[in-house]
């Protein structure tokens, strides 16, 4: 076996008992307030009577605008180095991108059609 495996072996269990221990200690050193009324309450954003039921369907308008997030913004994360090196990736790269940006099309026609883009 090589030292360095060894010594990452030896790291590796440390932490795994340091942290072990640490929340071990948290248990028996930290505050007990299990049957405090303000702990088990529930607080949301400032709101401590809640109203209406936590279990209601949500809009397939938040899952469509998270689509169009991905379509318009991390879509740059790929064609940044794209367009850095376009020289150096002759027709290739260049069809691949037109793949790339048909794909991202064929996304922005669906949210349009499902009529995400409508702000009501």
């Amino acid at each position: 076996m090589s030292t360095e495996l060894i010594l990452a072996s030896v790291i590796f269990v440390s932490i795994g008992l340091i942290l072990s221990g640490v929340f071990v200690l948290t248990r028996f050193i930290g505050p007990k307030n299990e049957n405090s009324e303000i702990k088990n309450s529930v607080y949301e954003s400032g709101i401590t009577n809640p109203v209406g039921n936590t279990n209601i369907r949500f809009s397939v308008k938040f899952y469509l605008v998270a689509i169009s997030f991905l379509l318009f913004d991390v879509e740059i994360v790929f064609m940044f180095p794209w367009a850095v090196n376009v020289a150096e990736l002759g027709y290739y790269g260049l069809v691949k991108m037109f793949i790339f940006m048909g794909l991202l099309f064929a996304g922005l026609i669906y949210i349009y059609k499902k009529k995400a883009l409508s702000w009501d």
